[in-house]
């Protein structure tokens, strides 16, 4: 069959395979608490929001599904964290082979190139760091809850199991309608949730350069360099600018003490790189706050992990032009290497058609309902760069702005790249060039 041989083709009809074998489970009457057909449009939002490990829900998970409607969704967003790092390693061997960049997949590794011989170590890799973190925050989590919360033994453990494999698997979905807003004062609840979200946000590149050359900066590529260097530097950003405008908001932090502020501010400013847990009332926030937060989301986590938005990697690549522009610098790059003419003109390719997707979204979505723009936008972001976080907003979409964000949700999954690539396969360069003429641009 033509579309197996074809992985740029072949992974997003996987996403939608894994889509519809969800809605169909989520839309049998075993799958609700009480017995009844799901309607299958929440069935199918529900269902493309775990595959996506995106974590915007239009029922609550904990008292809508039934266990098994639980075990389903955690399933998929287990299964959709898996395949999209595999897919996005087994893209980057194939990236190494040189193609050009309308054969290229959406995830790119700036970095040592892999040979198609190190799949297996990768595979390894892969599953090892998933059944180690999502075992460890499990326990840690399912004792806290168990000794602190007064929950039975097996209550606590699916707790525990739950949470921890959605926030390694980026995918912000919770067992509690107030996500982890209980437990906003509790550092041992929300620092490993917070941990497994930034390791596996960093992105598998990055995790194969701790593994193989441990903390010797010198020696890393220039992908985990750029990935590290620019992930702390967001999260720095985030944390100063959260608890600075919601120091004081009656609505978020200003309750708090100033310890509870710190630990809140700092979770806040982690679960934007596509987490989507909140341990405080996100349509609480100042509009400012928002835009922040705007940012952080669009920018999301690290390539060839389970983070989404553009990436790091393409943010700190357009800054690098921009900067290079303002000083007159032939090249752009950092870490006294320059980025290839291919790398740029790829990030500007997934940063325009992000930016153009989420406009399109936010413009058909303000057009059939009363909502205020900013709460629509954060929720386009939000789906687009499956974060999962919200202002509340999502139940109360009618159903033809539902399936836009399920659209969102898709195709932020999947990538700008992988989407246009797979669309225009087949198509043949031109055999010739034009002649060269410059225009005046700004």
């Amino acid at each position: 069959m033509k579309l197996l041989r074809n992985p740029i083709r072949l992974v997003p009809s996987l996403f939608l395979l894994a889509i519809g074998i969800g809605t169909l489970l989520l839309s049998l009457p075993v799958a609700t608490a009480d017995g009844t057909r799901a309607p299958i449009l929440t069935a199918l939002f529900t269902a493309t929001s775990a595959v996506a490990v995106t974590g915007l829900v239009v029922v609550d998970t904990g008292t809508y599904w039934s266990p098994f409607g639980q075990v389903a969704i955690l399933l998929m967003f287990q299964i959709g964290g898996l395949g999209i790092m595999t897919a996005a390693t087994l893209f980057g061997l194939i990236a190494g082979r040189g193609f050009g960049l309308h054969d290229r997949m959406a995830t790119q590794v700036e970095r040592g190139r892999l040979e198609t011989g190190d799949a297996l170590s990768v595979l390894k890799l892969v599953f090892g760091i998933t059944v180690v973190v999502e075992g460890i925050v499990a326990l840690i989590l399912a004792l806290r809850l168990a000794v602190s919360y007064d929950m039975t033994l097996g209550s606590a453990l699916w707790h525990g199991v739950f949470h921890s494999v959605s926030a390694f698997n980026n995918a912000g979905f919770s067992t509690h309608s107030d996500s982890v807003m209980g437990y906003q004062s509790d550092p041992l609840i929300l620092v490993p949730i917070m941990l497994a979200v930034i390791l596996t946000a960093l992105g598998f590149p990055v995790m194969q350069d701790l593994r193989d050359k441990r903390f010797e900066w010198r020696r890393w590529s220039l992908h985990s360099k750029v990935t590290v260097s620019g992930t702390a530097i967001l999260l720095a950003i985030g944390f100063a600018a959260i608890l600075a405008m919601e120091w004081g908001n009656a609505a978020t932090l200003g309750p708090m003490d100033v310890g509870t502020k710190v630990l809140n501010a700092a979770f806040h400013s982690v679960m934007p790189r596509t987490a989507g847990f909140n341990s405080v009332d996100v349509g609480g926030f100042h509009d400012q706050t928002l835009m922040v937060t705007y940012l952080l989301m669009f920018i999301g986590g690290g390539s060839a992990g389970t983070a989404g938005g553009i990436k790091v990697t393409t943010f700190v690549v357009l800054f690098a032009i921009v900067l290079s522009e303002v000083l007159g610098r032939r090249d752009a790059g950092l870490f006294d290497r320059r980025f290839g003419h291919e790398v740029e003109r790829q990030a500007l390719t997934v940063t325009a058609m992000a930016g153009g997707i989420i406009f399109a979204a936010a413009t058909y979505i303000s057009s059939v309902t009363n909502l205020a723009l900013p709460e629509i936008l954060f929720e386009c972001i939000s789906a687009f760069a499956t974060v999962g976080l919200s202002t509340g907003i999502t139940a109360d979409l009618p159903p033809g702005a539902q399936i836009v964000i399920v659209l969102l949700m898709f195709v932020g999954r999947v990538g700008t790249i992988t989407v246009a690539t797979a669309l225009a396969i087949g198509r043949n360069p031109r055999p010739y060039r034009f002649p060269k003429e410059n225009l005046i641009v700004g």
